[in-house]
């Protein structure tokens, strides 16, 4: 039996831009590009980048939460792509998210209790007095008391609402869980608190996590392994050690070098980008970042580089011989 939960395979995300009266699609925004990976049983995937890069796309995708327009999505050998909806809400127990916000992620008409119900009972796990047990264990393993489930969203912290997004999520007892920037609408002595939630759950159920976020310093945190992504592609993936270390492609090593430093007196050589983020409805030709790229030459105006190297770290960059694309590559 495979190691890997998730294997995603040229997942692709295009959302069409329609013109006229009779709505012509004259062109399609590249949210998700030729994206490949998997996440092994138990491990932390972080997925980061900048904002609009198709982080957010891609954990969404990959849930069913939108619809792929190509590529597969496999989940425990079992290829989910293109299944019913029937055979889907068996795998949406298997399969949940904590979302960034949690102001707007919780319904406010309904109280804590009533929520977690709704899902027991639409899942058939648990209802009655048996509802009632499961939600004081949910609230118990996320930190929060029985007597919260009597109250609404808007009595609550962020901290706590996001502890009831993470109950919600356990709710069905999931195998993977995509953490959509769980913690950056919240203070930072409250993101510790979560991440370390998180960690502890993951310990405790045996989860696998999709972590996305922006914040580099929290991924190095909790993630085994890292994405980095730039314009609906993976540029970098690589061994959370190997890419603080030492990372290989030119905006991996931009973004590494905005990270703060806890220690002033070390200073950090500061890349700049210059330039703005190339619109995916409109990507450049060749390389997607040469027009930013500060170690830019002929080939990357023309040539589309491939992921390729070593199994725990890999690059797509033509500073490195193996990510010219080759004719099987291409194929």
């Amino acid at each position: 039996m495979s190691e890997n939960l998730i294997e995603i395979k040229s997942l692709k995300k295009y959302f069409p831009i329609k013109k006229g009266v009779f709505s012509k699609t004259i062109g399609n925004v590249k949210a998700v590009d030729d994206v490949s990976f998997t996440i092994k049983k138990g491990e932390t995937l972080g997925l980061v980048g900048e904002s609009g890069c198709g982080k957010t796309t891609v954990g969404r995708t990959i849930l069913r939460l939108i619809e792929p327009t190509a590529g597969e999505i496999i989940f425990d050998g079992k290829d989910i792509t293109n299944i019913t909806s029937q055979e889907l809400k068996l795998y949406r127990k298997k399969m949940q998210i904590i979302f960034q916000d949690p102001y707007s992620s919780l319904n406010p008409r309904i109280t804590v209790g009533g929520m977690l119900s709704e899902i027991l009972k639409f899942h058939e796990i648990a209802e009655g007095e048996a509802a009632e047990k499961r939600i004081e264990q949910l609230l118990d393993t996320v930190g929060l008391r029985k007597i919260h489930a009597r109250r609404y969203p808007h009595e609550f912290s962020g901290g706590q609402r996001q502890r009831i997004g993470i109950a919600r999520a356990l709710s069905v007892e999931p195998d993977f869980i995509v953490c959509d920037e769980p913690v950056s609408a919240l203070d930072v002595s409250i993101q510790s608190q979560i991440l370390n939630l998180l960690q502890d759950l993951q310990k405790e159920f045996g989860i696998t996590y999709l972590f996305i976020s922006h914040d580099l310093s929290v991924v190095e945190h909790i993630s085994d392994r890292v994405c980095v992504m730039y314009l609906g592609q993976l540029v970098e993936m690589a061994r959370r050690e190997e890419l603080y270390a030492k990372p290989n492609h030119p905006y991996s090593q931009a973004l590494l070098s905005a990270v703060p430093l806890p220690d002033p007196r070390n200073k950090s050589k500061r890349i700049i980008l210059t330039g703005d983020v190339p619109s995916p409805a409109n990507v450049p030709t060749g390389c997607y970042f040469h027009p930013r790229c500060p170690k830019v030459f002929a080939d990357c105006s023309t040539i589309h580089p491939v992921l390729a190297g070593r199994e725990n770290h890999m690059q797509s960059c033509l500073l490195f011989p193996e990510s010219y694309p080759t004719k099987e590559k291409a194929a």
